[in-house]
Order: structure tokens, then sequence, then C-alpha cells
């Protein structure tokens, strides 16, 4: 496949990999970057520690292996407990280090609860968001000291969740935007909505598209989120309900060039033989997102999918 004119990254997620204890089975580093290749991507993000290498030259040396750049790389940590802070910011500091020294541009962080996933939330309360409010600060002043962006990505199952998350968040912090329109549609923020209100913050772009049906049953609690996501939650770009054609022209008319990531979260329970599996779904998604990208809105519903 032709590698897309855009700036096109992968994200490991979408082979399985992931940070999360028990996900499923994790795809070879060789594997997934190879895929990637194949798919017609530019770029990915790090995935969790332990998936690539940790030192940076040793990271590079692999990406250019694989004819791949770094995007950036996402990290989550619960800066809203002053107990945990500074481990939390040691953690990103760690992050933020790797990432430049890869010669990534973006530090993508998620307002991690300190417990292991995404199906549980606890209150943060009016103290628990003034901590992370500060930890934000520091983060950003982290990311801004190493030549990096910071995008704080609104995400199922942390302190930035729902649409009143989010608009606490835009209040209370000048922190850049990761623009994930899988995530937000889970909470119930429209995406399209958040990038009309605040699409001078928006950094860095997560793609997804999403069963609305089984969002809707997370929302209400009758579904676990890692449930969902192995029921099909997230669908290749234009098989679900999310408006990206309508969001991708915006993004393209306001001008935005950072990286667009491609991210279908999957849990694998085994691993499929080669050239199957999550690759075929990449593929689809690249290719939706080239003919939107390169054709516009027009030839799209309102909901997504094509003519």
């Amino acid at each position: 496949m032709a590698e897309s004119r855009f700036r096109l990254a992968g994200a490991p997620i979408s082979w399985g990999v992931s940070e999360v204890p028990g996900w499923g089975v994790r795809l070879a580093e060789e594997r997934v970057l190879a895929e990637m290749g194949a798919a017609g991507l530019r770029a990915t993000e790090l995935g969790p520690p332990g998936f690539l290498p940790a030192a940076a030259a040793q990271l590079r040396e692999t990406l250019e292996r694989a004819g791949l750049e770094l995007a950036g790389g996402f990290v989550a940590v619960p800066l809203h407990r002053p107990d945990r802070r500074r481990g939390a910011l040691a953690e990103v500091t760690a992050a933020a280090d790797r990432i430049a020294g890869a010669g990534g541009e973006v530090l993508v962080l998620a307002a991690a609860t300190g417990l292991d996933g995404y199906d549980a939330r606890p209150p943060a309360g009016t103290d628990g968001w003034r901590e992370l409010a500060g930890g934000l600060a520091a983060a950003g002043r982290i990311a801004s000291d190493r030549g990096l962006r910071l995008a704080v990505h609104p995400h199922w199952g942390s302190l930035i969740q729902d649409p009143g998350d989010v608009h606490r968040l835009l209040a209370a912090t000048a922190a850049g935007l990761c623009l994930d329109t899988g995530h937000l549609a889970v909470g119930g923020t429209d995406p399209l909505d958040l990038l009309l209100a605040a699409g001078d913050r928006i950094v860095h772009v997560h793609l997804k598209d999403v069963d609305a049906r089984l969002a809707g049953r997370v929302r209400s609690g009758n579904l676990p989120f890692s449930e969902a996501v192995r029921r099909g939650l997230f669908r290749p770009l234009g098989d679900g309900d999310v408006d990206l054609a309508g969001l991708l022209s915006r993004l393209l008319e306001r001008g935005y060039g950072g990286w667009f990531v491609v991210e279908q979260d999957v849990a694998l329970a085994a691993e499929p033989p080669e050239g199957r599996g999550p690759l075929g779904d990449v593929r689809r998604s690249v290719s939706f997102f080239d003919r939107v990208a390169k054709k516009g809105a027009s030839t799209v519903h309102s909901t997504g999918r094509e003519r």
C-alpha cells in the first residue's frame, strides 16, 4: 500500500499491545512495525513500557530499520494524588526524555485514576482536580523543556472522561489536547463539538470509530469498557458512528499540521496468522482516511459512512 501523503501514524494498541495487565496477546515488535509500514503509516507512537527499546538511540535505530518515525508517546499517571505526584512526574520525565531523544514531537498524557485498567473511576473531588491542574502544569513544563508538546488525553476510565470533565479541564488549565475521537465519543463528548469549541488547543489527534450501541452500554454501566473493546467497541474508520468525515474536513480547513494517529483499540485472544488480523482493519482505516482527506466530506454521510 502506498504511503499516505498526510502525517499519518499508527499506535501499537491497534495490534493489541496495551499497558493494561491481562489485556490480551501482544504481537511482537518486529511484526507490528512491519505491518505499520505495509499499511502505509509513516510513524508510530511508543506503546507501553517494554514494547519498544527503552534507550533512545536503540529506539531510533529500530524505527529507522522499519522505515518509521516516532510521532510521540502515551503515558497514564495519577497526577491528582499528592502521595504519588513525585513518582508520576518522574514517569512523565522518563517518557519525555525517551520521546525527545528518539525524535518524537508529542507527549500524550492521560489523567490516570491510580487503578489498573479503565473499567472503574473513583471521583477526584475538588482537591483532586486542584492537584491535577497543578500536575498537568508541571508535566507541560517537562515537555516544553525537551521541545515537546503536551497533549492531554480525555480517556474513558480516567479523571477526564465525560463532557463535564472535559469542560473542567478547559477551564482549569491551558494544556493542549489530544483529540481522541473514540474515547470522547464513548464518554459522551461529540469530537466535532470539542473541535469547534477548542480547536486552537488541539495538538494531536487519535482517530477511532465507535459502535454507538456498545458505547451507550459502557456509559450506562451495563458493560465494562474492556469487555466492550473485546466485542468491537472501536471500529475501522468509516465503519462506526462517529462523524469522522466532518471532523477531518474541519481539521484540514483549520490547517491542522500535527499527526493523525490511526488507533483502533483491540484485545487479541490469540496471535493471528501472518498478514491477517489487525493489519486488515488498519488498512481499511488508512484507505478511508485518504479518501476523505483527498475528496472532502461531500462523498460521506454525516455518520462517517460512505454512500
